[in-house]
């Protein structure tokens, strides 16, 4: 054990992470999980408060699901999805059609959020191609600013990361951006009210000037995660998907983040009765436990890549591990869990109880605002509330929250200086509690330091 840490430090390069910054701190190294907690090789145990990067469904070792994928072990690891199939790939296909937005009738499996997109934008582009009344030139995609939809190269393009533009952007293909309908800071000569409406109404303009080219419109529906938990008016996603739908363009509503009662309901289309294109899902499909990732979408578009071999139709992309039995035994017995422990039922009440805990950090100095969305919540900290200044960008005050609920036995990783709190759909409301006490003490420690 106690070369673990050297270890870690000369051959591990973790994602998005400043490695000079992480190797000088020291970040646990878990060992176990057992309930909604995490325990280090050192025996330390802290309370995951973002479920395992906001896959974590049920908690950490769930007997049900351990049984699931422990009796698939005993048949068969992995088998290709290339030219045949598996029990369990099928069944999982057939549940998410039974519990998805109406119409969404065709799964096809990748393995990560990035992929699910991917896989998303390619059939949206090749679809125009070959659909009937077809081929039409369609290579535009349009984004929302701040958007994250995953890191491979066409997540990227239709992501509205400055960051990622800046590094990869001679990479990328060109996208159509429009304002993200948020209003805690906005541009100067607007109101909250007059922002929001110019968000609406570039959506109509560029929908407009661009609808013969455009192939789809990219969206986290209700929340932009990665963004900084960026809530969005209620309304907003209806009304993306009225006007896509009156220029005959496609709509790829992205629920990797939001999926799987994160945000109140199963899927956050359904608080808007919007029914997408493309659903793409993934971290909680497995309840957090293994790499499955799917991109729903409709008969009309599958039947467009139908035909004789020789015409060139099929949809040329797949992954080694799609549809992993071992993944979709998992999923499938997470599914069943959402029922039988009332999950769902769950998340209200500890939605309400996380509504109420936030209002006693509401008015802190530092807390600038409080973005909630069903157990999505994203406290932005700030130098100065009144005129919403952020903090140094050097002083890394989001992660020093971060430092600091190591100390007080609970894990968060923030984005920028925006504290993320993201418990588990089926956390039980005295952990909730718990969460809020050491987040809460984190933040104060954090900004009066």
């Amino acid at each position: 054990m106690n070369n673990l840490r050297e270890w870690d430090n000369e051959h591990v390069w973790h994602p998005f992470a400043p490695m000079q910054a992480y190797r000088e701190e020291g970040a646990p190294i878990i060992a176990e999980g057992e309930g909604f907690d995490l325990i280090d090789t050192d025996g330390n145990r802290y309370l995951d408060g973002i479920s395992a990067l906001w896959c974590n469904i049920h908690g950490h070792r769930v007997p049900e699901i351990d049984t699931a994928v422990r009796q698939q072990l005993d048949k068969i690891a992995h088998t290709t999805l290339l030219g045949m199939s598996s029990p369990p790939s099928i069944e999982l296909a057939r549940r998410l059609v039974e519990k998805t937005p109406a119409g969404l009738n065709k799964v096809f499996y990748s393995d990560s959020g990035s992929t699910s997109v991917e896989a998303a934008l390619k059939i949206a582009y090749q679809y125009h191609h070959q659909k009937p009344g077809g081929p039409e030139q369609r290579n535009l995609f349009v984004c929302l600013d701040h958007a994250y939809h995953g890191d491979t190269v066409g997540s990227v393009s239709v992501g509205g990361i400055n960051l990622f533009h800046q590094v990869y952007g001679d990479l990328l293909f060109e996208t159509l951006r429009v304002p993200s309908p948020v209003a805690y800071r906005v541009p100067e000569g607007h109101t909250r009210e007059s922002y929001l409406q110019h968000c609406r109404d570039e959506v109509v303009r560029v929908l407009d000037e661009y609808a013969d080219r455009i192939s789809a419109f990219v969206i986290e529906p209700l929340v932009q995660g990665a963004a900084g938990i960026l809530v969005h008016p209620e309304g907003y996603l209806k009304f993306v998907r009225e006007e896509t739908t009156k220029r005959n363009i496609l709509m790829v509503a992205d629920e990797v983040a939001v999926g799987f009662g994160r945000t109140g309901t199963m899927f956050a289309c359904e608080q808007e009765n919007v029914q997408p294109d493309f659903l793409c899902l993934a971290k909680g499909i497995t309840g957090g436990y293994l790499p499955v990732a799917a991109t729903l979408t409709t008969d009309e578009i599958y039947e467009a890549f139908l035909g004789e071999p020789h015409e060139g139709k099929t949809f040329f992309h797949g992954h080694t591990y799609t549809g992993n039995p071992l993944g979709c035994a998992a999923g499938i017995a997470s599914l069943e869990l959402f029922e039988q422990n009332r999950v769902l039922e769950n998340v209200a009440e500890t939605s309400a109880l996380l509504t109420e805990r936030l209002r006693e950090v509401a008015d802190h100095p530092h807390v600038g605002e409080i973005r909630q969305q069903g157990l999505m919540v994203g406290i932005e900290l700030v130098q100065d509330r009144e005129g919403a200044i952020p903090f140094d960008s050097k002083l890394r005050m989001g992660h020093q929250v971060t430092l600091e609920a190591r100390k007080q036995g609970l894990i968060l990783r923030p984005l920028g200086d925006v504290v993320v709190l993201m418990p588990a759909p089926a956390m039980p409301a005295e952990r909730i509690h718990e969460l809020c006490d050491k987040a809460f003490a984190a933040i104060e420690e954090a900004v009066s330091s």
